[in-house]
């Protein structure tokens, strides 16, 4: 039996969970131009791009996670 309140939690993640798809999109499609190379760190190696392209996508998938448990009711 579903209340207001678990009604009103399950409509704001189901929000949260497409707004975090479509942030994955831009991810995707962006992602040379967050991720690349930058003429103004001639310091930065390959390995540390790497990196930090690998920890966005994966906080990106944990918060996808989330808020499709709560989006689905599966907690």
């Amino acid at each position: 039996m579903s209340t207001d309140a678990s009604a009103f939690i399950q409509f704001t993640f189901s929000l949260l969970f497409v707004a975090n798809l479509l942030a994955g999109v831009y991810l995707l499609r962006n992602s040379e131009r967050l991720f690349g190379t930058d003429p103004s760190v001639p310091s930065e190696t390959s390995s540390g791009r790497a990196y930090g392209k690998m920890q966005a996508f994966v906080v990106w998938a944990h918060v996808a996670a989330l808020t499709g448990a709560f989006a689905f009711v599966i907690h």
